[in-house]
């Protein structure tokens, strides 16, 4: 497990007013119901798919949605299990769910037409021409630097502490701008993920690695007060993109 109902997200280094924030169903193409958190600022110039870890939507990632509305940003964080589980009871996956069937029953392709969703979703509220990242975290680390190869609609992947068995073959196929955030003391090897990196640019994409030297898996929560600065520096490191990718898309 990463982060539990114990857990909360580091505050942002800035603090809009949280415009609108709501848990709502969203719909992919295949039919999929699943379950959604949204949180936006007023006049937020770029959206962020967040990919929550292995258990799914639940309070977390709902926080750390509002989190980035309180940056300027509009977010939706989403759930995997739709197809296997149904929709959370009450919008939130429990502390006790079993995960890992669903984990392992969760098909690339469902997952991709679920983010597709949420990416629909935001072009809907705030514009078509509005630039859109994912952000995933341990499970959805891996399924964000994945998205590196699709055609998601997406100016840049970020992962955090992701695994590369997530990633699989579709590494040599990267393309999209991608960052990873790792963790020096994670339980994968960090001279793996690395090598993933490298497959990454091989494939075309740029691939900016940043290496928290003995930090844990999940360190990025108020809770790992010893690990602040990385958790600031990797807030710095996405709002500095955000704030590029806006104003890319102003000219």
């Amino acid at each position: 497990m990463c982060h539990d109902d114990n857990s909360h997200p580091p505050a942002s280094p800035r603090s809009e007013p949280i415009a609108e924030a709501r848990k709502f169903t969203l719909t992919s193409e295949d039919g999929n119901e699943f379950s959604a958190f949204y949180a936006s600022a007023a006049a937020p110039k770029v959206g962020v798919v967040v990919l929550p870890d292995v258990r799914g939507l639940h309070p977390y990632y709902g926080s750390l949605a509002e989190r980035f509305a309180e940056a300027g940003l509009a977010a939706v964080a989403i759930d995997y299990f739709g197809r296997t589980a149904g929709l959370a009871e009450d919008g939130w996956r429990p502390e006790e769910f079993d995960w890992q069937p669903h984990v392992n029953a969760a098909a690339p392709a469902g997952l991709i037409l679920d983010a597709k969703a949420a990416i629909d979703f935001l072009h809907a509220q705030h514009g078509e021409h509005m630039p859109i990242i994912s952000v995933g975290f341990c499970f959805g680390g891996g399924q964000a630097w994945r998205q590196s190869s699709s055609d998601l609609d997406l100016a840049a992947v970020v992962g955090f502490y992701g695994r590369p068995d997530f990633v699989g073959r579709s590494a040599k196929h990267a393309k999209k701008l991608t960052y990873m955030f790792l963790a020096g003391a994670d339980f994968t090897p960090v001279e793996e993920q690395l090598a993933l990196a490298e497959t990454m640019r091989s494939g075309g994409a740029e691939v900016i690695t940043v290496v928290y030297d003995g930090a844990p898996h999940s360190f990025f929560d108020r809770a790992f007060e010893e690990w602040a600065d990385a958790s600031a520096d990797a807030w710095n490191r996405i709002l500095e993109l955000t704030d590029s990718l806006a104003q890319q898309a102003s000219h």
